[in-house]
């Protein structure tokens, strides 16, 4: 049996791979999707709400993220 991880949390760098801005772009749009949600800042994105707050499907953003 293989375990597979999965994260469940969006970061930065996966937002970077997704959308192709830069890095600092990426942080600034992860702030701005947690505001719109409400989050703390403490709080983490997951890669559903990321993916629903931008329509993007899941599965076009999984093979990035996950290779």
């Amino acid at each position: 049996m293989k375990n597979e991880k999965q994260r469940v949390c969006i970061y930065p760098k996966d937002i970077q791979r997704i959308t192709g801005k830069s890095y600092r772009q990426s942080t600034r749009l992860m702030q701005k999707v947690k505001n719109d949600l409400n989050k703390l800042e403490n709080e983490f994105l997951t890669i559903d709400e990321f993916c629903l707050y931008s329509g993007i499907k899941y599965e076009q953003v999984a093979h990035l993220i996950f290779g």
